[in-house]
C-alpha cells in the first residue's frame, strides 16, 4: 500500500479520536508506527521527545513520523491528515456548543470531560513507558520526572534537560 495513503488513513482516523488532544492517541501512533515497520520503539520515543521540545503543538509528532516514512511529502500529508479532520469537527462542534450556552447540563459535561483528558494523557505516558523503557534506571528516571512535573511548577524544559543529562551520565 502507498505510504502516503497509509499516513492519511492512520492520522485521519486518529485525528477524529484525539479526544482531549493529540496526547490521547500517542499510544496508537506508537503501536502503528512500530507494527508497520516504520520505526523502532526507541526511534518513536526519540521523535516524541523532539516533538515536545520543538516550538508548536506536541501533535507535530505526526509531522516527524510522516517525514520518517515518506520524506517531505509524508510530513505534509501526515500533518494535514492529523489536523484538518479534527479542525473541521471542532469548528462544527463549537458552533453547536455555542447554541447550547444556556443549557444546564453544559457545565456538568465540561467538568466531567476535564478529568478524562488528564487521564488520557497519563495513559499515553504509561503506554510509551511500557513500549520503550526496559531498564530499572530508565523506569526510575521516568517516575521521578513524572512526579516532578505533576506536583511542582518546575518548567518542563528543565526536567527534560536534567533527565537527558542524567540519562546520558548513567548510560541510558
Amino acid at each position: 500500500m502507498n505510504p502516503l495513503f497509509r499516513l492519511v488513513t492512520l492520522f485521519g482516523g486518529l485525528s477524529l479520536l484525539a479526544v482531549g488532544g493529540g496526547s490521547a492517541v500517542i499510544p496508537d501512533m506508537q503501536r502503528a508506527a512500530v507494527s508497520l515497520g516504520w520505526m523502532s520503539g526507541r526511534e518513536f520515543l526519540d521523535l516524541y521527545a523532539l516533538s515536545r521540545v520543538a516550538p508548536g503543538p506536541g501533535s507535530l509528532l505526526v509531522t516527524l513520523i510522516g517525514q520518517k516514512v515518506a520524506g517531505l511529502p509524508g510530513a505534509v500529508v501526515a500533518t494535514f491528515a492529523m489536523f484538518v479532520p479534527s479542525c473541521l469537527l471542532v469548528h462544527l462542534g463549537a458552533r453547536f456548543w455555542n447554541r447550547l450556552r444556556e443549557a444546564s447540563w453544559r457545565g456538568v459535561a465540561e467538568r466531567g470531560l476535564a478529568p478524562v483528558g488528564v487521564g488520557l494523557t497519563y495513559a499515553a505516558g504509561l503506554v510509551l513507558i511500557r513500549g520503550t523503557e526496559h531498564e530499572a534506571a530508565a523506569y526510575a528516571l521516568t517516575a521521578v520526572s513524572t512526579v516532578l512535573l505533576s506536583v511542582t511548577r518546575v518548567h518542563p524544559m528543565l526536567v527534560l534537560g536534567a533527565g537527558a543529562a542524567l540519562g546520558w551520565a548513567i548510560g541510558l
